[in-house]
């Protein structure tokens, strides 16, 4: 009964989809990973869902020239009551020794309210991978990179495991 019916996916869910396989498909054919894959011969997804503007954008951002530690990483956690699963986008060792995890967005930056709500995802993504590692919250860091307008917007109060498990036992009781 709490599990959400499936919806057809919509044009922002396949074009997300999209970019984020051209994401992968990028650090694989630029040699800083290896995915032993073949580059896909899919232009025509990338020219019917507009990415062009959004490749050439990430192409000459920052996150191009890094070397990620890891990408789409499956995570699941428990919180609360509740065991969470999901998908890091990427996850990035900065020179600080700290982990930066990247959630890389393809729509528009969302209003304050709907990026705090959105915030919890990120919170969550952050414990699941400090306990996966073995590392301090502390020691991770976690944004969203809006690639069409290039901003980076990284919440500086992210929930910590105890304010996560007060909204999931929130969320349950109200």
């Amino acid at each position: 009964m709490r599990r959400p019916v499936p919806t057809k996916p919509g044009m922002a869910a396949r074009k997300g989809t999209a970019f984020h396989a051209w994401i992968e498909e990028f650090f694989a054919t630029t040699g800083q990973l290896d995915f032993d894959e073949e580059p896909g011969a899919d232009a025509y997804v990338d020219e019917a869902y507009g990415l062009a503007d959004m490749q050439e954008t990430f192409k000459n951002s920052d996150w191009a020239a890094r070397i990620p530690a890891d990408l789409e990483v499956p995570i699941e956690t428990r919180v609360a009551e509740v065991v969470v699963r999901g998908r890091i986008d990427a996850v990035f060792r900065d020179p600080d020794g700290v982990w930066d995890l990247i959630d890389w967005k393809t729509g528009k930056v969302p209003s304050k309210v709907q990026l705090a709500v959105r915030g919890v995802q990120l919170a969550v993504y952050r414990l699941a991978w400090s306990r996966l590692k073995g590392v301090p919250l502390d020691q991770v860091r976690a944004a969203f990179y809006y690639v069409g307008q290039d901003k980076l917007i990284r919440p500086v109060d992210l929930a910590g495991q105890e304010e996560l498990e007060a909204i999931v036992r929130n969320a349950y009781t109200a």
